[in-house]
């Protein structure tokens, strides 16, 4: 009877220290968040004394602190290629390329150069030094205009202007592929932000409910229903929930200054970021790759940059072997000279002509140019085989690791519903007297990670999906 008596008071005090806890917890007001916290539901408390719960996927978001901005993914992209400085240096660089093509096609144009020219000399002067030629110097005042237009090189000009027309092209893909790495960036910093804080909100829970347990084992220890060692068996696991919570505020609070880094914010984090997506994943990644790969290739733009590069490389090399062929350029000259000396017996000039030029030799330097000019195209060409064998190889490998994680997701909630289990029976036998606090204790802490591991999987799934697109150029 005695037996039988004091199980039924230890049960009776256990239930009543249970529901006042619940009570005491459902009369708190939940604080808003703070700026840069995260917008999504914490999870209830977990591994509590009384009772198991489990973090509901589908729970209600909170609502946003007073002067923080509601964030979500497709938002932070925008402000990330919108603010972040490698954006605007390779959209300038891309810029500053279109102008070095229209610097090399001017050598097709017409040059036009205009002359004013006035000599005061003394009689009978002529050049005596420093000049194979010996002209005459009168005295004069003039103007005119001087033509001169490039006929032909033979193909020189037009493979220089092709090849900056590639190298533009290269410029504008190397800004598309910047675009897709800040893009990337965003997204993996957004998950990662985001698991920090699902992470943290485990961790908050997971103290309440070792507080809670320490506050009923200590209430029940005074009651000399338990022993002290049960009570410091509770203060250990209730110092190690601490710990946790702590370095979930860092990683936490890392995350949010990496993510508000990358998008090009030099102040405080002062957002509140919005799940959209399901926390499960939808389906399951392609299990074929090759589809994939093919799409990678036809769509990446560093890929696309590296062979506008080696096509400028080829047009280049062109160029160089032209610089053995001759030009022939026009020219002409016309004005008027309305001060003069006598000797000068018209009041405007004029002339018209055609010059050839022809290189005869220059110490090899053109072959060697030429030679040079062949050599970087080839390497330009297998830096472009080398590429796409790394976008193949980077494609199966992110494929892979999706459909690992989308596995890992479905094996993590396993898990946590069995450790939800395994902390039920736990605290049913402790509530009994048939098992120590060390057993309760592995119980809660193996849920606690369990959820962590949950958490984990599925932004760790997120961020696969997020890689996926980037390797495939989408």
């Amino acid at each position: 009877m005695t037996s039988i008596f004091r199980t039924a008071l230890l049960l009776a005090l256990v239930s009543a220290t249970a529901a006042h806890a619940r009570q005491t917890g459902a009369s708190a007001q939940v604080p808003a968040p703070k700026p840069g916290e995260v917008l999504m539901a914490a999870p209830p408390n977990t591994g509590s004394f009384s009772e198991t719960q489990t973090p509901s996927p589908h729970a209600p978001p909170a609502t946003a602190g007073p002067g923080t901005v509601r964030l979500t993914l497709a938002d932070a992209e925008k402000i990330a290629l919108k603010n972040n400085p490698r954006i605007a240096l390779s959209h300038l660089l891309a810029l500053a390329q279109n102008q070095v093509t229209r610097e090399v096609r001017a050598s097709e144009l017409p040059i036009v150069t205009g002359n004013i020219t006035a000599v005061d000399s003394h009689d009978g002067t002529r050049v005596t030094a420093g000049s194979l030629n010996n002209p005459i110097i009168y005295e004069r005042a003039a103007g005119g205009m001087t033509l001169s237009q490039l006929v032909t090189d033979f193909g020189r000009t037009r493979n220089l202007v092709s090849s900056a027309g590639f190298r533009a092209r290269a410029e504008a893909a190397n800004a598309q592929a910047t675009a897709a790495d800040i893009t990337l960036a965003v997204d993996l910093a957004f998950y990662r932000a985001l698991g920090a804080h699902s992470v943290l909100n485990v961790a908050r829970a997971t103290v309440e409910a070792r507080q809670n347990s320490v506050d009923q084992i200590s209430a029940l220890a005074n009651a000399k229903l338990r022993s002290t060692l049960d009570l410091s068996f509770a203060n250990v696991a209730l110092a190690q929930a601490k710990l946790l919570l702590l370095d979930a505020q860092n990683q936490s609070e890392d995350a949010l200054v990496t993510l508000n880094a990358i998008l090009g914010e030099q102040t405080v984090p002062n957002f509140t970021l919005v799940e959209e997506t399901a926390m499960l994943p939808a389906s399951m990644p392609p299990e074929n790759p090759e589809t994939l790969v093919l799409v990678a290739l036809a769509n990446r733009p560093d890929l696309r940059a590296l062979d506008a590069q080696a096509q400028a490389a080829q047009k280049f090399s062109a160029a160089e072997h032209d610089l053995t062929r001759p030009t022939i350029s026009a020219l002409g000259t016309a004005g008027g000279t309305p001060i003069r000396a006598d000797q000068i017996t018209s009041s405007w000039y004029g002339a018209a002509g055609v010059n050839l030029s022809v290189p005869i030799f220059n110490g090899f330097l053109f072959s060697a140019r030429a030679k040079e000019a062949d050599l970087r195209s080839q390497a330009a060409q297998q830096q472009v085989r080398e590429l796409r064998d790394s976008i193949a190889r980077d494609v199966r490998t992110t494929a892979l690791q999706a459909q690992s994680n989308f596995q890992r997701v479905a094996v993590a909630q396993q898990l946590v519903d069995q450790a939800n289990s395994a902390l039920d029976l736990a605290q049913t036998r402790y509530n009994l007297g048939l098992s120590s606090i060390v057993e309760l204790s592995q119980a809660q802490l193996q849920q606690t990670q369990a959820q962590i591991d949950l958490t984990n999987s599925r932004y760790a799934y997120e961020g696969s999906l997020a890689n996926i697109r980037f390797q495939t150029g989408q």
